[in-house]
């Protein structure tokens, strides 16, 4: 009984706080929002379709959010150093090298005599 006690409460405060987030929202873009930039006023129910749609767009699903994810080294980063690992350091220089070459693009000018870059 002590386990759907518990169930329900927290359902019941997951609702409130939906609640108050959504009204706190629309309280605040109907403040906002037409003044400012002569924009519509949103019922309840929209603001409540803005939170969702900015869940959707700008926030993160699942374990870890993302400035976790940034830090491991995004979604492969477990491949690539598991790769990286089983490298022989032949392999590693031959591999920084490609990288090397295929994206620093700039090239550093030795000045020649007939160059007309001048040492000092």
């Amino acid at each position: 009984m002590k386990r759907g006690w518990w169930i329900l409460k927290f359902l019941v405060f997951g609702i409130v706080m939906l609640m108050v987030i959504g009204l706190v929202t629309q309280l605040l873009w109907n403040w906002l929002v037409p003044v400012l930039f002569a924009g519509p006023v949103l019922t309840f129910w929209q603001a409540l379709g803005l939170l969702a749609l900015t869940k959707i767009l700008f926030w993160t699903f699942g374990k870890g959010g993302g400035h976790c994810r940034h830090r491991q080294g995004g979604p492969w980063g477990y491949y690539w150093s598991q790769k990286w690992k089983g490298m022989s350091e032949e392999d590693r220089e031959r591999f920084k090298q490609k990288m090397k070459d295929k994206w620093c693009t700039v090239e550093k000018k030795t000045p020649t005599p007939d160059s007309g870059i001048s040492n000092g």
